[in-house]
């Protein structure tokens, strides 16, 4: 069966009575041929989101109505995979169990300038061996960071945070990493990094759907050997010793209304 992802906005709710209400929904999930994987809440911004297997997205509407009546505003079908790796896995808790578990991620994306004439310079094997270090610069610093790597675009990497200062600091290493192979000839391309953040369900009824797409339209528009980052990650590392150029406001494709990013600062070591 498929998997469905659905949006509470509460108000005045404690982690507590959100475990009581899953408790609730336990209780009735069978009679709908519902299960309850697991669920996130937030407690300042009041959002819940379940994650549940079900025939359809009415029986989870369902079971919402009759086990306590709390009617999410959104219910969209998802695929498993992409869950685990956005939100960086599915820890599982007891049921009962009260606990607070953001579902606001950061979305990051690497990109190689000039990464489609590679081949023609350089060869089949020269172009491979350059996305492969590519890869494994990125992979060492989401080791370092806590980040999570939701898939290889070809000439780049979309990778997942649970904090707007672990992805930074993962885009600050990966720099640093590429402007060293770049020293020594390694690597003959700068690379671009775009930083967005957003819960997992979006208005547009989508997984992270306004979040990914800024985050790779940033990392296009960011100039080569940039971090390019939306305001609200440079808001959520406010204080956290990162430094930053003056917020502008850019016009992206797909984005109706300007869109404020600023780029971040950093120096090789």
């Amino acid at each position: 069966m498929p998997y469905f992802m659905d949006r509470h906005e509460l108000a005045g709710v404690t982690a507590e009575d959100v475990a009581a209400v899953h408790m609730r929904d336990l209780e009735v999930q069978d009679k709908y041929g519902v299960q309850f994987v697991n669920y996130w809440f937030d407690y300042e911004l009041q959002h819940a989101f379940c994650l549940a297997v079900a025939p359809n997205e009415e029986a989870v509407e369902t079971v919402h109505r009759e086990s306590h009546g709390l009617i999410p505003r959104q219910i969209i079908k998802v695929d498993e995979s992409a869950v685990q790796r956005f939100m960086g896995g599915i820890v599982e808790h007891p049921p009962g169990q009260s606990y607070v578990a953001t579902a606001f991620r950061v979305i990051l994306f690497t990109d190689m300038e000039g990464s489609t004439s590679l081949t023609q310079q350089m060869g089949d094997a020269s172009a491979m061996a350059v996305v492969h270090l590519h890869d494994a610069i990125v992979r060492a610093a989401l080791a370092r960071t806590l980040g999570t790597e939701v898939k290889h675009t070809g000439d780049g990497i979309m990778a997942s945070f649970r904090s707007g200062p672990d992805a930074l600091q993962a885009a600050v290493l990966m720099q640093r990493d590429f402007s060293q192979a770049e020293a020594t000839g390694e690597l003959p391309v700068g690379v671009r990094i775009g930083i967005a953040a957003g819960e997992a369900v979006t208005d547009r009824d989508d997984l992270f759907g306004s979040a990914v797409q800024l985050a790779a339209r940033l990392s296009s528009k960011a100039a080569a050997r940039s971090i390019l980052v939306a305001e609200t990650v440079r808001e959520l590392a406010e204080d956290k010793g990162f430094r930053f150029r003056p917020n502008r406001n850019l016009r992206l494709k797909g984005f109706g209304d300007a869109v404020r990013a600023s780029e971040v600062v950093w120096r090789s070591v």
